[in-house]
């Protein structure tokens, strides 16, 4: 059978879900995406070998590492774990199409920076939520004496001698506070970096450059960075991935299941955590194991918003929409990191969800149930959101456009089938 898409083509790739079955089971959280791609960008750093433990196998990764092997470096995989040797590192051009494909490809800058003094990259692409411009990681990297010059898509940046510097963002920007850092480890002097990001990720960055023989401390947002003159061979396993957790859990809220997830980041998903017993869930949690009974998650949230670290991450914003669209009573979700991070409401407002959109606020009036449409992921996590809503909707989904989700899940859709969803993976000629 050709389904036809919403504009009269014909679907290329769809997943069709059989929706309203309550999940149920084990399952292992696989590494982090938001780690692992400014870690595999600091790998080039050093003019040696770096080993990467429980390192996700997604398009994201699968993308970075393409780029690492355009720049020169040798990249091989067995099972999770990567090695990547830098030693042979002899490019700074970044090609247009791993710009257009990722937005992560901008960690790069800090990195090639760091150790050739250039970069040449094209602006990032990547998810559509937003804007997302990178004037933070600009204008923090110029004041350590990069130049920046621009030229249609692309943009290179030079330094004669990256210089620490006390700096402070006007925002605490992930990317930025990492391409900071990565620019830091080998600058001349110490760099100072204030209003910091602290989300785990960069916790993780830390660890990873501590180990191979960086000078860095941290205290609740500033990062002091002495430079030192060349960096060691290292090995390194990756926290779980947080995002990834929570996406599982607002599924099995969703569908009214109840779960187990092993290896599961604990320490970094309080807010999320503290989301789904709003709801109604009960979690048990025990080492890095997290049990939700989720039968009775269908209490509305009067109130929540997105905010960096600690706070509840943007990036779970979507999957929350999905499961407080089936609960009763209504709810309230405000936007303050991405300004177009509601794209996902019409696909669901599609399966029979009540949001309304003004601004950066989502009101939501949960209806109890929804029902199997066609939809389409337009991004990662609202691509995620779409799946959720299918698992809880009754009848039939047909969801086009699933490699988005592919981007930072490792293999979302055989995680769902062992929970006990239906799904099913259709691909035209195929």
């Amino acid at each position: 059978m050709v389904y036809k898409a919403e504009n009269g083509g014909i679907f290329l790739e769809w997943i069709e879900v059989s929706g309203g079955r309550p999940l149920n089971g084990v399952l292992k959280v696989q590494g982090s995406k938001n780690a692992a791609l400014p870690i595999l960008a600091g790998s080039l750093l050093h003019k040696g070998r770096t080993i990467l433990h429980h390192c996700p196998r997604i398009q994201d990764v699968d993308s970075m590492v393409a780029i690492l092997r355009d720049l020169g470096c040798e990249v091989t995989w067995e099972a999770d774990s990567l090695t990547i040797d830098a030693g042979n590192l002899c490019s700074f051009y970044v090609p247009h199409q791993w710009g257009e494909k990722m937005r992560s490809s901008v960690i790069l800058l800090g990195s090639l920076l760091g150790r050739l003094g250039k970069a040449n990259l094209p602006y990032p692409g990547g998810c559509t939520i937003g804007e997302r411009p990178i004037d933070i990681h600009l204008a923090a990297l110029g004041e350590m004496g990069v130049r920046i010059t621009s030229k249609e898509h692309r943009f290179e940046a030079a330094a004669e001698e990256l210089t620490g510097k006390r700096l402070r963002l006007r925002f605490p920007s992930v990317g930025a506070t990492e391409n900071v850092i990565l620019a830091a480890v080998l600058a001349k002097g110490r760099t100072i970096l204030e209003n910091g990001a602290r989300e785990p990720e960069i916790e993780e960055l830390l660890r990873f450059l501590k180990g191979k023989g960086a000078r860095i401390e941290e205290k609740e947002g500033v990062y002091v960075i002495d430079g030192v003159e060349e960096l060691s061979d290292s090995e390194f396993c990756l926290v779980s991935d947080r995002i990834v957790a929570g996406t599982y859990l607002f599924a099995a809220a969703a569908t009214r299941g109840a779960i187990c997830l092993e290896d599961a980041p604990v320490r970094h998903m309080t807010a999320v955590l503290d989301a789904l017993r709003r709801m109604g869930a009960v979690i048990r949690i025990g080492g890095g194991t997290i049990l939700m009974d989720g039968r009775k998650a269908g209490m509305p949230i009067p109130y929540l918003k997105t905010e960096p670290y600690p706070g509840f991450p943007t990036d779970l914003q979507s999957p929350l929409l999905a499961a407080l669209a089936v609960a009763e009573g209504e709810s309230c979700v405000e936007e303050t990191i991405f300004e177009a991070r509601f794209h996902v409401v019409r696909h669901l407002n599609r399966m029979g969800a009540d949001i309304r959109v003004d601004g950066n606020r989502a009101s939501l009036k949960g209806v109890g149930k929804i029902h199997g449409t066609y939809v389409k992921a337009e991004e990662l996590r609202g691509g995620a959101a779409l799946l959720v809503a299918a698992l809880a909707a009754e009848g039939t989904t047909l969801l086009e456009e699933p490699g988005y989700i592919r981007r930072g899940y490792e293999d979302i859709f055989a995680d769902f089938r062992r929970l006990g969803a239906s799904i099913r993976h259709h691909q035209y000629g195929g």
